[in-house]
């Protein structure tokens, strides 16, 4: 048995807190998974269209899980999106925009979309993590596959946001925290290990033969599902409680250090010594 498969978080995980990664040194990482049959996968909150932008090389090669796992891209062929109905969507507007300390982006599949009444500085903010991203007066009469919002707000409000949303929201939407007073409401059961399963069976590869990367709230699944979960030493203490295993800080490289266990089959990746 060997790893076939690594999938990691971008923000705080495989990206530095300036928001890039080491290129040459994974570039010849990425060569060395080739040969060896080890596909990458980028399963994260962020917009696709922002994911590629990071890989523009080899994105037509990678695989996305993209918006919390409700947009699955397999070199450039969409496998699965999650769709929230139509009056779900008016639901969900209705009760965040009644919340006078949230700022909203609707997530759908053409663009974000931002209201033309929010601050500037969250303008600017959005503007940066959302490649496609349209103003609008108002977010009725979307014509799009809507599948996430995204919400930021103080963060001495965020744990009785995050139990007021569950209450209110439930069956329709879950919320989840992604990093610094920001919470995604993603559709139940669309979350990155569901999208990873997607691509697992497509490829035949088991969960034990899965190594996952995260440091936030919305990887919790995808570290519990694989077989070698690694969690950030910048991850919280409750995100390190749930992976079998640590690396170092995102700005250390942790993610590169450990991909180069793996493809030298170090501990704990040697695997044939045991069962």
């Amino acid at each position: 048995m060997s790893i076939k498969l690594i999938a990691v978080d971008m923000d705080g995980t495989f990206l530095d807190d300036n928001k890039n990664y080491n290129r040459a040194r994974f570039a010849e990482q990425y060569q060395q998974m080739k040969t060896q049959g080890i596909r990458f996968v980028v399963a994260s909150g962020n917009q696709y269209f922002q994911l590629i932008s990071f890989f523009p090389e080899i994105a037509s090669e990678l695989s996305f899980v993209a918006d919390n796992g409700a947009w699955v891209v397999s070199e450039g062929e969409s496998l699965f999106n999650a769709r929230l109905k139509p009056e779900d969507f008016l639901t969900v507007t209705e009760h965040l925009l009644d919340q006078p300390h949230l700022q909203v982006i609707a997530c759908g599949k053409k663009s974000a979309y931002i209201l033309n009444s929010c601050d500037d500085d969250f303008k600017q903010t959005a503007a940066r993590f959302y490649h496609r991203l349209a103003h609008r007066e108002s977010f009725t009469g979307i014509d799009d596959c809507m599948f996430k919002f995204a919400l930021s707000l103080p963060d001495s409000l965020l744990d009785d946001a995050m139990d007021s949303l569950t209450h209110e929201l439930k069956r329709i939407m879950v919320p989840v925290t992604s990093g610094h007073g920001s919470i995604d409401l993603i559709i139940p059961g669309a979350h990155k290990a569901h999208g990873l399963s997607i691509l697992q069976q497509k490829w035949g590869i088991n969960d034990s033969e899965v190594v996952s990367f995260g440091d936030g709230g919305n990887d919790i699944e995808m570290l519990r599902q694989a077989g070698f979960s690694f969690a950030m030493g910048n991850a919280p203490e409750k995100i390190k409680q749930v992976a079998r295993f640590q690396t170092d800080h995102c700005n250390q490289q942790g993610v590169l250090n450990v991909i180069d266990k793996i493809l030298q089959k170090e501990f704990p990746f040697n695997l044939d010594n045991h069962h």
